[in-house]
């Protein structure tokens, strides 16, 4: 029996009076979905609440989420202490929930992927069991073996780790400063000067080292370049972390990169030699990138008053603000007075004259009232501009300081602050980073102890007050103050320092009637600090310098010939 086909038209018809139907189907498919999804168990998304508020570290969200039970013999701070424990315990850095089962006798198991610094992802299963409270609603029931993935109950997160051998610090060329346990060298002793120190770590360094890994009894760099790098040269812990007695994760210890930094041997030999034992510090760096050629002694660890070094900025600030005339003369005087006080000069020298002349005498009777017209707010931002109360960078490196312009007070504190006594304190690092400045056209670079990193520079002053500058520098060389910096055929500008310890202000006692004059005070080395601060060759310069000499007396005398001798070293070879 042959079926007749239908005919097109019969069809339509059939396709009508499906469509309504097939539309009924899917959206009964659909509703289906929908009344699903909205009749989640509601201990499936309890579970996905509590690790949810985990993953973004809310601790507080997570702890509202536990029974009343728990709550009741386990404070929010307890709670959140014990996860912040296990995540340093593990290193974590991330977490997230990849599944989570349907409910089953009691309890949600969840799939987690964890994220660690030392033993890199961890796959482990989180077991939650959940509770119903008195209002029927669910709530999990907490126990401290949920602070990681992984654990059973009665379980505690632990870790053995262990250090790799530090890595190999080096000079500028190639020359090893500290390789191996026992840290030895090519240049002992004098790596002892630069290399640094290792020790237990310190208390302030606690949460630092526990959150890379470091196992409390490990050394670390304390001091030096050793503190610079230390986290690059001490390299990856390996070890076990461990659930109870049982391995979670295991990784072998990854040794760090040695590192090649910025010092140069002989420049370093140079300013240890030219220390010669004394208390101070001295600083070199290359102007145009901060490279930090070499540091001796307290070159960046304690600020002492600057003495008339800091002028170099007072200059600055004065030429830049035009509170002062680049071709202005000022009488030949002992002392100013500001506030009715007299500021004298260093041993009560007349000077005077140019404002070039000034400065390359040092003369306190000009700059101080020069720093109190330029004002406390105009000399601060300048300082500032020039790297005072910056951090400067490097490890274990002190800030230079200043006070706040509404801190300084008075026009003689302004005064004494101008030139470079008052509260205001530099080390030798800072003021080689001054005379860098003037020596790169205004330019200030920022100091590196990483040979080949990019040069990090940000304007202080104008180029044409960085010449001007720069030229009065030049002068306390070749005619002032700092002629013991001088050296045949190498242009050396420079500026001198004799930071008064005590006091700059006059205080001779008058003699009461009928007594004679008293004698004037003998000189006494050990009342001033000694500065030099200079860059050469002035005309191409290749190194910035600065010494400080503390209770040695005179700059001109004593730290000038001491930052020559490293100055030869750098541009003679000798």
């Amino acid at each position: 029996m042959v079926v007749p086909r239908p005919t097109s038209s019969r069809r339509r018809r059939l396709l009508r009076r499906l469509v309504p139907l097939l539309a009924l189907a899917a959206l009964a498919f659909l509703g289906g979905l929908v009344v699903g999804s909205i009749h989640e168990p509601a201990e499936r998304a309890l579970a996905g609440r509590f690790v949810a508020a985990w993953e973004r570290g809310d601790y507080a969200a997570m702890y509202a989420l536990v029974t009343p039970d728990v709550r009741k013999t386990t404070t929010v701070t307890r709670f959140a202490r014990a996860y912040r424990r296990a995540a340093t315990t593990a290193t974590l850095t991330d977490l997230h929930a990849e599944r989570l089962s349907e409910p089953r006798d009691g309890t949600v198991t969840v799939a987690m992927r964890v994220r660690t610094r030392i033993w890199g992802e961890i796959d482990q299963t989180l077991t939650l069991p959940v509770r119903s409270d008195a209002d029927g609603e669910p709530a999990i029931a907490w126990d401290p073996s949920l602070v990681f993935p992984g654990l059973a109950a009665g379980e505690e997160l632990s870790r053995r780790m262990r250090m790799p051998v530090r890595a190999t610090l080096r000079a500028r060329d190639g020359t090893v400063i500290a390789r191996g346990e026992d840290r030895s060298s090519d240049l002992d002793p004098l790596a002892n000067e630069i290399a640094g120190r290792l020790g237990p770590a310190p208390a302030e360094r606690a949460v630092e080292l526990a959150a890379r890994g470091v196992p409390a009894d490990a050394e670390v760099g304390l001091t030096g370049l050793e503190r610079e790098f230390d986290s690059e040269l001490a390299g990856t812990p390996g070890g076990e972390l461990l659930a109870g007695a049982r391995e979670l994760a295991t990784v072998p210890p990854r040794p760090g990169h040695g590192v090649r930094t910025t010092i140069d041997p002989r420049i370093q030999l140079a300013a240890v030699e030219a220390l010669a034992g004394r208390y101070g510090g001295i600083a070199a760096v290359r102007p145009r990138t901060g490279e930090v050629l070499a540091l001796s002694g307290l070159a960046f660890s304690a600020p002492q008053p600057p003495g008339s070094v800091f002028k170099i900025i007072t200059l600055s600030g004065a030429v830049e603000a035009k509170t002062v005339r680049r071709n202005e003369s000022f009488p030949v005087l002992t002392a100013a007075t500001l506030e009715g006080i007299e500021l004298e000069n260093a041993n009560g020298e007349s000077c005077g004259g140019t404002l070039i002349q000034s400065f390359a005498h040092s003369c306190n009777s000009v700059f101080a009232p020069l720093g109190a017209e330029l004002g406390a707010r105009r000399l601060v931002a300048t300082a500032e501009r020039f790297g005072f109360n910056e951090d400067p960078g490097l490890a274990g490196a002190a800030r230079s300081t200043i006070p706040p312009a509404d801190e300084i007070g008075d026009d003689l504190a302004v005064g004494s602050t101008a030139i470079g006594q008052g509260k205001v304190l530099a080390t030798p690092l800072q003021m080689a980073l001054v005379a860098a400045t003037i020596a790169e056209q205004g330019v200030r670079p920022r100091p590196t102890l990483r040979k080949g990193d990019d040069a990090e520079t940000v304007r202080a002053i104008p180029e044409s007050v960085a010449r001007f500058v720069g030229r009065s520098m030049r002068a306390v060389v070749t005619g002032g103050t700092g002629v013991g910096a001088a050296i045949d055929g190498v242009p050396v500008a420079g500026k001198t320092g004799t930071a008064e310890l005590r006091t700059t202000v006059k205080q001779d006692p008058l003699p009461q009637a009928g007594e004679q004059e008293p004698p004037p005070p003998e000189d006494d080395p050990t009342d001033t600090d000694a500065w030099f601060a200079a860059y050469a060759p002035a005309d191409h310069p290749r190194i910035a310098v600065s010494v400080l000499l503390i209770a040695q007396g005179a700059g001109g005398e004593v730290a000038a010939p001491a930052a020559r001798h490293v100055i030869e070293a750098a541009v003679t070879g000798a």
